[in-house]
């Protein structure tokens, strides 16, 4: 019953790379997404308002009041339409209330999204946005508010709280946890520089691997030997095959030595190049 429950709640959700390790992320549930959503609408509200005196006080200037409102409505579609899309699809999935608010747009997968990605799913806003129109009893008629239900009935009805755009698209949003900046590895030790210099010289770091390795080391010194021994030997295993290593390499040594030749070994070896090229 108490399992059940704590699933239930869980908002953090394992995504598995290619390498066969696990990432988790934190999914950004409703209520976050409308501090974001709140920052951005006050952010267009005051640009637009603006763009309108400035527009309007040019144009009656210059006695052409009529063409500056129509200037001022085609401006205010492409902010409505094109604001998040924009944004999302060129500042790596954040508008500025998601980047205040720490979420960000990606793929299912976990990856960055396409600016068409980004741009379908603002479209589909609208759809989520429904119903745009109450009745209030005390007026007597009907009048605009974007309600979002169809959007929040969506979200709530899945794990990754995807709303219809998100399903269309293969997105989510996660709220991305703030870490100190702290060497990753400051010291490797002897062997494990031993270790990576007997990795062959024509291996290359895939970018997903590299992204694996980053996220394992900086993480590494919050777990126990044996959690540690858990989460990295499945992708040793696959790594020490295709690396011809023995068995007698640990798991964590092996990740270890591999993030030291594809994030410090090489850029010191890239370092010392362009060094050599400046002096002759």
């Amino acid at each position: 019953m108490s399992t059940t429950t704590s699933e239930q709640l869980e908002t953090t959700i394992l995504l598995v790379t290619p390498e066969n390790f696990g990432v988790t992320h934190r999914v950004a549930g409703p209520f976050l997404r409308l501090a974001a959503y709140l920052i951005d609408f006050a952010i267009r509200v005051l640009f637009l308002y603006a763009v309108l005196q400035i527009v309007m006080s040019i144009f009656v200037a210059i006695g052409l009041e009529g063409y500056g409102v129509g200037l001022f409505l085609v401006l205010l579609f492409f902010i409505d339409w094109f604001y998040g899309g924009f944004f999302e699809g060129f500042f790596n999935g954040q508008t500025p209330g998601k980047r205040i608010c720490r979420l960000r747009v990606v793929t299912i997968d976990g990856g960055p999204i396409s600016p068409l990605q980004a741009f379908l799913r603002n479209i589909l806003r609208f759809i989520d946005s429904m119903p745009v129109y109450i009745w209030v009893i005390a007026l007597d008629k009907f009048i605009p508010l974007c309600l979002y239900q169809v959007g929040l009935w969506a979200a709530m009805s899945n794990p990754r709280f995807q709303r219809l755009g998100d399903l269309v698209c293969g997105t989510m949003v996660i709220f991305e946890e703030r870490h100190w900046l702290r060497p990753a590895m400051p010291k490797p030790d002897p062997l494990t520089i031993e270790v990576a210099s007997s990795i062959p010289p024509n291996f290359e770091v895939s970018k997903s691997l590299a992204r694996v390795l980053a996220y394992y080391v900086e993480r590494r010194h919050k777990f126990s030997p044996m959690r540690l021994y858990e989460m990295a030997e499945p992708l040793a295993t696959q790594l020490r095959a295709e690396l011809e290593l023995p068995e007698s390499v640990g798991a964590d040594r092996l990740l270890c030595a591999l993030y030291y030749r594809a994030f410090i070994s090489d850029s010191q070896e890239q370092t010392q190049r362009e060094s050599l090229v400046i002096q002759t």
